[in-house]
């Protein structure tokens, strides 16, 4: 071992200082997913109520199913054209204005819908002032959080905010369901209401737009992101994106698969699930509770999803949740019954786990091919998504009315999910990442 030796009068150095680095356990944007979560969750209980009002108001008022359908699609398809305009906004005004004025016209709409009396004020309140809130708080808005918030495990957080806004939908329907079956549907238009205007202070208080705003780097990177100036133009620039995106072929293919996907969930079993078991003699409170089961395996199958979109081919992964989504579909006339029966348990499950598990891919499809600009086409194919189910909200309620069963809409959403796995897998991959 040598000995270092030091000239007389030359000064010692001095010993380095040991300092801890003081690091966060749990990076902020953890926190701002929570609440994000929270929010979502709270935004999509919203509107989970059409689907249990089409006999009440069937019985109530004389509409048909396809007049109370229109409203419903009324609502969804504004649920999605809102979508890209909402997330130009948030560019503009900011998350957190946008999300609270979005929970106001929330909480007018659902509240004006006590007082009705014609058709026209459901498609006023319900389908116009509630589709236009709730498209504000699509996914999005989602897209728009993981994207400014996360450098790394975006699939992981798509996969948990969309099952938020997926199981919002169906988690409340037991509590909703309740309160129509032994209270009548206006008590529960108000609990609507009210829960929009709860979810403000945590909005406000909690949410952050950017993480430049408190000093962070987004989760999984090494700097700090500075915030971008406000973008003007919201309406110029979601359109100017829709023409850019429109001109190629990755985008009609994702709107097609998801206006597909949207038709197979949100327009079908979401709407019309209830209303079909009641025809088969199950009491609406439980078939309100399947969808709630729904609502809950939805959580796990789009985080899977997520984390399986971290590491293999978007474009695949959409293609098997399409075939079996399809598969399913076409069973499912042959398990409705008075009764819960296990075979019925399976196809809850199986549709739970696969009910938006397509979210997380199509949006790593929007990042791969049009990046920056990815949540406002996502925005746009969310659209489609929600035009889909518009569409069969309408065309269900419609085949109702004209065939006395719903076995043909069934049958047709099977074949519609086939002709989208077909779709996803035409998707070519961008040159960058094929190169």
């Amino acid at each position: 071992m040598t000995q270092t030796t030091r000239t007389p009068g030359t000064p010692q150095p001095a010993a380095p200082e040991a300092r801890p680095v003081r690091r966060r356990r749990v990076h902020r944007a953890w926190y701002v997913a929570a609440v994000a979560f929270l929010t979502i969750v709270g935004g999509a209980a919203f509107r989970s109520l059409p689907g249990l009002l089409i006999d009440p108001l069937h019985q109530e008022f004389g509409w048909s199913r396809g007049t109370i359908g229109l409203a419903v699609s009324v609502n969804l398809a504004l649920y999605g054209l809102t979508a890209p305009f909402a997330a130009a906004l948030m560019d503009r005004y900011g998350i957190r204005r946008v999300v609270v004025c979005a929970l106001a016209v929330i909480a007018t709409g659902s509240g004006l819908t006590v007082w009705m009396t014609a058709a026209w004020q459901l498609m006023l309140g319900w389908g116009l002032l509630v589709g236009l809130g709730t498209g504000a708080m699509a996914l999005a808005f989602a897209a728009t959080v993981t994207d400014r918030w996360f450098a790394t495990r975006r699939g992981l957080v798509s996969g948990i905010l969309t099952a938020a806004a997926a199981s919002g939908q169906l988690v409340f329907l037991p509590l909703l369901s309740w309160i129509v079956t032994h209270h009548h549907w206006r008590p529960a238009a108000v609990t609507v209401a009210l829960a929009a205007l709860a979810v403000v202070p945590f909005v406000w208080l909690l949410l952050r737009d950017h993480p430049a705003d408190v000093g962070l780097a987004p989760y999984g990177a090494e700097r700090v992101v500075p915030r971008p100036p406000p973008v003007t133009g919201a309406a110029r620039r979601t359109l100017a994106v829709l023409a850019s995106a429109a001109r190629t072929g990755p985008f009609w293919l994702l709107a097609g698969t998801f206006a597909i996907c949207g038709a197979s969930t949100n327009g079908l079993v979401q709407t019309h699930f209830v209303p079909a078991a009641h025809d088969h003699g199950m009491p609406a409170t439980a078939a309100a509770s399947l969808l709630a089961v729904i609502g809950l395996f939805d959580v796990a199958g789009t985080i899977a999803s997520g984390w399986l979109t971290d590491r293999f081919e978007a474009r695949r992964l959409l293609a098997v949740y399409y075939a079996l989504r399809g598969v399913s579909l076409l069973f499912l006339p042959l398990l409705l019954a008075p009764s819960v029966h296990p075979p019925m348990v399976f196809f809850i499950v199986f549709y739970g786990l696969d009910w938006v598990a397509t979210v997380p891919p199509t949006l790593a499809l929007c990042r791969e091919h049009y990046g920056e600009d990815s949540p406002i086409v996502f925005g746009w194919v969310l659209a489609s998504h929600q035009v889909g189910a518009a569409l069969v909200a309408f065309l269900g309620g419609a085949a109702r009315d004209t065939f006395g069963s719903y076995d043909v809409v069934w049958y047709a959403s099977g074949a519609l999910c086939a002709a989208a796995a077909l779709m996803a897998l035409v998707i070519r991959r961008p040159r960058q990442a094929a190169s």
